[in-house]
């Protein structure tokens, strides 16, 4: 079985160009959600972050206390490069295991990689994510919301599996077909917000 957790997996993939989730940009329904935060000190992680257009964008936009992680030295590297010594300052880029991430989140934006996950690691995420939240801390984005007729990564669902994955920890807030996808995936995403209880 494939070790999808493993560095070179990931790392592989970028040094084949094998990305098809990167879609160049900033995706629209985070960009939008992010466009709505009037806080610019939130504590951000971005987990998974690959080539995170999305911290980029925060950056530019003000935000001061960005945190993303990715398990692949690529990706990292890229980052690093495109922020350079200014948005470092304010984005701190790690390679880590997101399972092995310590720290306090006001806010974590899901870019898809819950989906990017072996489906038998999805309890486990929601319960690390606990961890990393602060009390009354959210998770926003996007999850991709189709059965894939290939084998994953990156795996889909439903949004009533979904549900049934984070209700027990989390109020969901939001959880529905997103508008505003990407053409690329448009009617394959839903957007979720959840809070962890006070």
């Amino acid at each position: 079985m494939t070790d999808f957790l493993s560095e070179s997996y990931w790392q592989e993939r970028y040094d084949l160009h094998d990305t098809g989730w990167d879609m160049g940009i900033v995706s629209p329904p985070l960009k939008a959600y992010v466009d709505q935060l009037t806080d610019k000190n939130l504590a951000i992680l971005i987990p998974g972050c690959g080539n995170s257009y999305e911290a980029e964008y925060l950056v530019s936009q003000g935000f001061t206390n960005i945190t993303v992680i990715d398990i692949a030295q690529g990706p990292v590297d890229r980052l690093n490069k495109v922020l350079g010594e200014t948005g470092r300052q304010f984005c701190n880029v790690v390679k880590a295991d997101f399972f092995t991430h310590s720290g306090q989140y006001d806010l974590i934006i899901e870019q898809t990689f819950f989906c990017a996950l072996n489906p038998d690691l999805r309890k486990k995420y929601a319960n690390h994510m606990l961890e990393l939240l602060k009390p009354g801390g959210k998770i926003a984005g996007v999850l991709f919301k189709v059965i894939f007729e290939k084998p994953g990564p990156p795996f889909g669902g439903t949004i009533a599996e979904y549900k049934n994955i984070f209700e027990p920890g989390f109020n969901i807030l939001k959880m529905e077909d997103c508008y505003n996808s990407h053409e690329k995936r448009a009617g394959n995403e839903a957007f979720i917000i959840m809070q962890k209880p006070e």
